[in-house]
């Protein structure tokens, strides 16, 4: 997949594609009825599967102070939507001056003029431009006018629930990754780059590797069955193991961070990347009187965690 994140100065070979439009933060099933769309006519079309969304995030630009709340980071993103078949994604990047564009010179300047987009799918709650004005049908009526086609997908449901990010969150806030998973079509997963921490855990006979997760929406505290994919390195592959996430309540307060075992490995990590997919909730975190307490308990999580990934 090809990433284009300068979209003022496009290479020509870059233009002509039909592409999905949104943050797709999670890349969850409902996002995937508008990829697919999206899809079904780049086939009909001759030209590139492409996914337009826009980094940072717009609510970090509009609310830079509110609680971290996206799912994934960009890499995870974009690992995600590679991994369904998008050829080019174009991460467009948002500030408050493409923010106080009018919807009609965002269809204009940015899917027109800019990336010569052929065909655009957004969802049917798909808003844009200064103050959310344009919906969905605006869209449509410029791109008629602009030459470019517009397809509008219906949300999503699954049940009496609608398929979105924010339902996503709260699953995972209440410890539940498998409601989380039902509605990604995916483990959630946190990725990144593998950080230095305290070797706390290799003390303990439990190394483990530490990932930051700041930026992301905090799944519930605690300790989790997890299947783990080294992306980088000589020890790419994919592994069982038990991670806990939170501020480590026996050493202190400390930032939060995802702090991963994985069985049956030895080898460093240091700097390489992981995606650690949580499959089950153990158990909260929890202060113990001794570390012989916390090591004992460690060894319990350790076998549960095996246990339940026997069956994944």
């Amino acid at each position: 997949m090809r990433i284009v994140r300068d979209t003022a100065y496009l290479d020509p070979a870059d233009r002509g594609a039909a592409v999905a439009i949104g943050n797709f933060d999670g890349v969850h099933l409902g996002h995937r009825v508008v990829i697919d769309t999206a899809r079904e006519i780049a086939g009909q079309t001759d030209a590139p599967l492409g996914v337009m969304t826009f980094e940072p995030h717009p609510r970090e630009v509009f609310a830079p102070d509110a609680p971290p709340f996206r799912l994934m980071n960009a890499e995870a993103r974009a690992n995600r939507l590679a991994k369904v078949g998008v050829q080019m994604l174009y991460e467009v990047p948002f500030n408050r001056a493409l923010a106080g564009y009018e919807p009609d010179m965002f269809a204009e300047k940015i899917i027109h003029d800019a990336l010569g987009l052929t065909h655009v799918v957004v969802g049917e709650d798909f808003y844009f431009g200064r103050n959310r004005a344009g919906t969905a049908e605006t869209l449509g009526e410029l791109g008629a006018k602009l030459g470019f086609g517009v397809t509008i997908s219906p949300i999503l449901s699954l049940g009496e629930t609608e398929v979105s990010s924010t339902a996503i969150r709260k699953a995972l806030t209440d410890g539940d990754p498998r409601t989380a998973a039902k509605m990604l079509g995916h483990w959630h997963r946190i990725e990144g780059k593998v950080i230095h921490g305290e070797q706390r855990g290799r003390e303990l006979g439990y190394p483990t590797a530490n990932m930051s997760i700041e930026g992301l929406h905090p799944p519930k505290f605690g300790v989790y069955a997890v299947k783990v994919d080294v992306l980088t390195g000589p020890h790419a592959g994919t592994y069982n193991g038990a991670a806990s996430i939170g501020i480590r309540p026996m050493f202190g307060e400390n930032l939060p961070n995802c702090e991963t075992f994985l069985f049956d490995f030895s080898g460093d990590l240091y700097d390489e990347h992981l995606s650690v997919a949580l499959v089950d909730y153990l158990r909260p975190e929890l202060k113990f009187d001794s570390l012989e307490a916390l090591i004992t308990r460690m060894g319990e999580d350790c076998a549960e965690a095996g246990r339940i990934l026997a069956d994944v």
